[in-house]
């Protein structure tokens, strides 16, 4: 088998692997919906469930030239993916709260407003994104609860005179959220919480093969 061959069908994977992400994204919404969106829960808001953690303006933290680095992980890595030899760098040393390990929970929340679990590699996570995590409730629930506002965000983004639109944490505080009972909650996650980790694992799964990608480009081209 040649290198093309090797290509190809690394690429038809990695486009398989998205296309299975996307409709157990699409499973996890419709049931999250479907049984989550209930006006019988004690209500709650954004910043009760989950820990919204905002970057560092990574320009001030540029490694120096015998300490170890990471990637600077901004809103175009978060868009395309993956970090890459245009990606800045930033020191290793730094807190792990903003630090974006492959599978976290990604909001930016400024410019091109979205949610998503980070595909790429370890990095170190710039301002102007969040990273979600929550102590309390499983990562599933606060992921698809602050995707379910995301259209909300977009618009009031949308709305501000400057170019680069953006949300305020008042916004996280005023963005309604339902919580049900100890026992509901418990039997959500025994449904939820695997086709969340699967999703994760698919992820995991194609960044796997984008670096063997990226390895074979590198020794042939």
């Amino acid at each position: 088998m040649n290198q093309f061959s090797v290509f190809e069908k690394i690429i038809h994977h990695r486009e398989l692997l998205s296309r299975l992400n996307d409709n157990l994204g699409a499973l996890l919404t419709n049931i999250f919906k479907k049984y989550m969106i209930n006006d019988d829960f004690e209500k709650s808001n954004l910043t009760q469930i989950a820990n919204y953690k905002n970057g560092l303006a990574m320009q001030k933290y540029r490694p120096n030239s015998n300490e170890e680095s990471l990637p600077v992980l901004k809103i175009k890595e978060l868009n395309q993916g993956n970090t890459d030899d245009s990606s800045d760098r930033c020191s290793a040393n730094l807190d792990n709260s903003v630090i974006a390990n492959t599978g976290d929970i990604i909001f930016s929340w400024s410019g091109t407003l979205l949610v998503k679990n980070w595909t790429g590699d370890k990095a170190g996570l710039n301002q102007h994104l969040f990273k979600v995590t929550s102590n309390k409730y499983p990562a599933w629930f606060i992921y698809e609860w602050t995707k379910y506002h995301l259209l909300r965000f977009q618009a009031i983004a949308a709305g501000k005179a400057t170019t680069m639109g953006h949300i305020k944490r008042s916004d996280l505080k005023s963005s309604l959220v339902y919580i049900p009972s100890q026992l509901f909650l418990e039997k959500m996650d025994s449904q939820l919480a695997p086709i969340y980790s699967q999703r994760l694992n698919l992820i995991k799964e194609n960044q796997q093969l984008w670096k063997l990608k990226q390895t074979l480009l590198n020794k042939y081209f």
